[in-house]
């Protein structure tokens, strides 16, 4: 049930074909069942993680317009204790934010020793957006792959686990989704009449992800792409991967005070 990283140096087809789970994989009623029986798991070991209060798990998620990053940290972290876990989605910068170098606000957000926090969007943003409108030159956005790299090393090599997540989702799939929210009340204020001019930048989008995935999935951060265009599968796929993650660093509850153990012996 866990994504294989994707290989550094290697830059990802992303056809469409490729957002649609295998057929061997868990759907529907099926993956909720999955999730649900994994979940008790995760749970537990996030309670250790910030028991432990030596390390922390950053996992980033980017997607295209309805790809599932809502959903997606509703369904596998909605469930964690809040208060070791943050979720920070990175808008367009402010004036303040500007006035930095591009990671400033990013380093802000990198979740403390024992916890586990979520990006909605990233530092990615700079070499995605950034780059497919022009926002800055060719020279400045073509050096931050390297750049990312090496916070994301930084970040590894003082404690933080990196984990990144491009959901990814078909042309035809995004229509649907598009549709679905303009038709639902409950979903139609997402909707910007500047996400269909996104939507004619297809083409120059998929260049620039599989350009960010290629060039920054490392043995120290890497890049997961997950089939996306069935939810149920996506949530699975992305909380093993988590889970996986999380007993590789096998935290645990730290020993009681020896003080206390003896209270505990005398209130006996």
């Amino acid at each position: 049930m866990l994504l294989d990283p994707v290989p550094p140096g290697t830059r990802p087809r992303l056809s469409d074909r490729e957002a649609t789970p295998p057929e061997h994989l868990p759907r529907g009623d099926e993956a909720h069942e999955a999730l649900a029986t994994l979940m008790p798991r995760l749970v537990e070991r996030q309670a250790q993680l910030y028991a432990e209060g030596r390390r922390a798990l950053l996992v980033v998620l980017q997607a295209r317009d309805t790809g599932g990053k809502d959903g997606t940290i509703r369904s596998v972290f909605g469930p964690l204790n809040s208060q070791g876990c943050t979720v920070t989605s990175f808008r367009r910068p402010t004036e303040l934010e500007l006035s930095h170098d591009f990671l400033w606000r990013i380093h802000q957000a990198v979740p403390p020793r024992g916890t586990i926090g979520i990006f909605n969007r990233s530092q990615y943003e700079d070499v995605l957006v950034v780059r497919v409108h022009d926002l800055v030159k060719k020279s400045v956005w073509s050096k931050r792959y390297d750049q990312i790299n090496d916070f994301e090393r930084m970040l590894t090599e003082n404690g933080v686990t990196v984990l990144k997540f491009f959901l990814h989702i078909s042309r035809e799939e995004q229509r649907k989704r598009l549709l679905s929210r303009l038709q639902d009340p409950k979903k139609n204020w997402k909707f910007q009449p500047g996400d269909l001019d996104e939507r004619k930048l297809w083409g120059d989008y998929t260049a620039a992800y599989r350009d960010m995935v290629g060039r920054c999935s490392t043995e120290w951060a890497p890049w997961y792409v997950v089939p996306a265009n069935r939810n149920s599968t996506r949530d699975l796929l992305v909380a093993s991967t988590v889970l996986h993650a999380l007993d590789r660093l096998d935290p645990s509850y730290p020993r009681a005070d020896p003080a206390v153990l003896s209270a505990v012996r005398k209130f006996s």
